[in-house]
């Protein structure tokens, strides 16, 4: 379950400093509206691996693009 953390008052007026998930279980009261949009394991796992597959793509594309600058 994404939790947003809000920086303090007097330190952004509500601005979001921080995402974080925290787990919930079938005694929390949103539990049966989010349970549609909850992830298995295995799910949130597969997204990793993509996320990890898809960065080293496009870290690969972007140090390709770097070694084809020249310096000023």
């Amino acid at each position: 379950m994404p939790h947003s953390v809000l920086a303090d008052p007097g330190e952004g007026e509500g601005r979001i400093i921080a995402d974080a998930y925290v787990e919930i279980g079938p005694d929390d009261p949103d539990y049966d509206r989010l349970l549609g949009q909850s992830l298995t394991e295995q799910e949130l796992e597969e997204k990793r691996r993509r996320w990890r597959d898809e960065d080293a793509d496009l870290l690969q594309r972007f140090e390709e693009w770097k070694s084809g600058r020249t310096e000023d």
